[in-house]
Formats: structure tokens, sequence, C-alpha cells
């Protein structure tokens, strides 16, 4: 069964989170709240999903103040990131581009990402757009760190890259990343030429899995419905669903 790109990355996203507890997923994150629902459906309904603004897939009535509570206290396993701007050290940058205070670009701001980084110890980092604007040498503005240093308490932070070509592991002794597998129709070459970071890899990449026919069946089916409760043009589009 043929399957779209946006698919795929639904279905290693379910991979990626395996046997996680309860698993959050922040506002305008479509692709990754299906994946969390994914996940879900394929461990018969263990895995807790929180999506903001579902009023389904979440029990929080204050929004973000009740995840952030929910993550201080130990109680969200995984978590997703993104950024305008992710470099080598896993650092995002959801502020400005081109020289802070005065950016060139002023960005929608941190708001908890911070926060979350540092108390949830499973965090994906998802780049959509797998260039060298996004993915850079280093950031123009620390949004998050992606490592602090020993004396620092930390339990959270980066343990992966998900982007459009490939598929990224972060090591957070050497603070580095180490690609795991390239997407269908990608090559390491190409994903050295479009990313502005050194990252480690092997000389035997493998192929990112693609999604089993059961999984698209449920994507398109159950997932799509679910999600379109909070993302209906993203399911009707993309997953052949009623908005």
């Amino acid at each position: 069964m043929s399957y779209r790109s946006e698919e795929l990355l639904i279905s290693l996203i379910a991979s990626w989170l395996g046997e996680a507890g309860h698993v959050a997923v922040g506002a305008v994150s479509p692709i990754a709240g299906a994946g969390a629902l994914l996940a879900s459906a394929r461990s018969n309904g263990h895995m807790r999903v929180s999506l903001l603004g579902s009023t389904r897939y979440s029990s929080f009535t204050e929004g973000g103040r009740e995840l952030f509570d929910c993550a201080a206290q130990g109680r969200i396993d995984a978590f997703f990131l993104g950024g305008a701007q992710i470099d080598g050290g896993a650092n995002i940058n959801l502020v400005g581009m081109g020289g802070y205070p005065k950016s060139e670009v002023r960005l929608a701001g941190s708001f908890g990402s911070a926060y979350m980084y540092f108390l949830v110890p499973r965090v994906m980092l998802f780049a959509p757009e797998h260039t060298s604007r996004t993915l850079v040498e280093r950031v123009d503005f620390i949004s998050a760190p992606g490592t602090s240093p020993p004396e620092i308490y930390r339990p959270g932070g980066p343990v992966a890259l998900l982007t459009d070509r490939c598929l990224f592991e972060f090591d957070r002794g050497s603070a580095r990343f180490r690609l795991v597998s390239v997407h269908p129709g990608q090559t390491v070459t190409g994903i050295i030429e479009n990313t502005g970071f050194d990252f480690d890899y092997s000389d035997d990449i493998p192929t990112s899995q693609t999604p089993a026919d059961d999984d698209l069946a449920l994507i398109r089916g159950e997932i799509g419905h679910a999600i379109a409760e909070t993302y209906p043009a993203f399911a009707q589009r993309l997953m052949n669903t009623a908005a």
C-alpha cells in the first residue's frame, strides 16, 4: 500500500514512542499528535496521550499550566519540540534569527519549551523541513539548551531528532547527533549536504521502516477521525477523513 510522507513520519513517531506511559503533545503538532495516537492504538490503549487543544484526549482544564505541573511531578514520559533553528548540540531557537535583540526575524517565542526540555525524560525534536537553514551549526538564540553542565539537575532532554529526510538519535554525553536511518529516496550524502552541523554515522545506514498496511488503515481511519477534533484540515487533507 502506498503512503504519504506524513504517514511515514507518523509511523516512525509511534515506533519511537514504544511503550511510553504518558505522552504529551503541545499546540500546532498534528503529525506528532497522530503519531502518539497511533502508538496508543498499538498499545491497546495502555499508553495515555494528552493533546493540548483536545477535549477528548486531554483532562487538563487549564491547558499548559497543568501540563507543566505534570512534567514537574515526573508524570510525562515523552514530549515533542521543534524550532525555527536546531543545531548540532540540540539547542533550539524559537525567538528570532539574525542578531538578538535586534533580530531580523522575530518568532512566536519560547513559551514553556525550556521548562519541558529540562523535565521530560524523552524529548523528540521534530523538523519537518530538513535544510541547512533549519538545521544549523549554531542557533542564533538559545531558547532551550540541548545539554546542561553536570552540576545542573536535569532529568529531561533530547533523545532523537526526526526530519522529513531521516532520523537522528542524540547522545547527551557527547552532545552530538548520530544518524540512525534515512527515509526512502534519501541518501547519506544528501543528508550531509542539507545539514548545517556535523553528526556521527556508520558506513551502513538502514532505510527508515515504512508504515505497515495495518498502520495505514489505522491512520486513515481511527487515528484520522481522532485527530480531526483538533486538526480538522490536516485530517481531511492528509488522511481522507471528514472534517
